[in-house]
């Protein structure tokens, strides 16, 4: 299963989701000004990211259904 590029592709935007997360957490965690600047906008990403990885592992379970 991890040779099939659609599963590679869910694997990236997993980590993509991880890393937009663990960046606005840790911008929350020490506040200041990037927290300011940047804080609503991480999660508004992460939400974008959480949908689009949503959308790719429905169209991996989709797919190997077929």
């Amino acid at each position: 299963m991890a040779d099939k590029p659609l599963f590679l592709v869910t694997i990236i935007s997993i980590g993509v989701v991880m890393a937009i997360l663990l960046t606005g957490i840790g911008g929350f965690a020490k506040g200041g000004e990037f927290n300011r600047k940047h804080g609503n906008r991480m999660m508004r990403w992460r939400l974008y990211a959480q949908a689009a990885a949503i959308a790719i592992m429905l169209l991996f379970v989709w797919w190997r259904a077929r």
